[in-house]
């Protein structure tokens, strides 16, 4: 992992101003008011090896966990973010995006209002579905958490 790249990405889409409609940028997905990048991608674990798969889960943990400790005295010391929480309320409620998507492919997040940009920053790592890859994902978005 390139903690360096990855920070870098992550204050670019800061500023980087959001596309009018949905559609994939480089590495990950955007729609008005949020892009979703993804840093790290698995290769070769859907429906694969569950052991090597809960491997692959803890590191990319610990990737998220790394730019977490690089970005908080940025922007402030954070609690984790339980996302179980969040998919539990899409079942009653209108939750926007990126958060309900998100709330779909992970289960914890790293969550900071990016101060001086009016964006809000999630790390989280993509695991919910077994049948898929896990991703390192980053959200920049505009739209406050649920």
């Amino acid at each position: 992992m390139d903690i360096a790249r990855h920070i870098a990405l992550i204050d670019e889409l800061c500023f980087r101003p959001f596309p009018a409609e949905h559609g994939p940028p480089d590495g990950g997905t955007a729609g008005p008011g949020h892009f979703v990048a993804v840093l790290e991608t698995s290769h070769g674990l859907r429906d694969g090896d569950q052991g090597e798969r809960a491997v692959t889960v803890e590191q990319y943990e610990k990737y998220r966990d790394a730019l977490h400790e690089r970005l908080a005295p940025r922007w402030g010391e954070t609690d984790p973010w339980n996302l179980q929480t969040v998919l539990l309320r899409t079942e009653r409620e209108e939750i926007p995006e990126p958060w309900a998507a998100l709330s779909a492919r992970a289960r914890l997040a790293h969550l900071w209002e990016a101060e001086g940009t009016g964006r809000w920053v999630a790390v989280a790592v993509a695991d919910r579905d077994e049948t898929d890859e896990v991703q390192l994902l980053a959200v920049v978005t505009q739209e406050a958490p649920p």
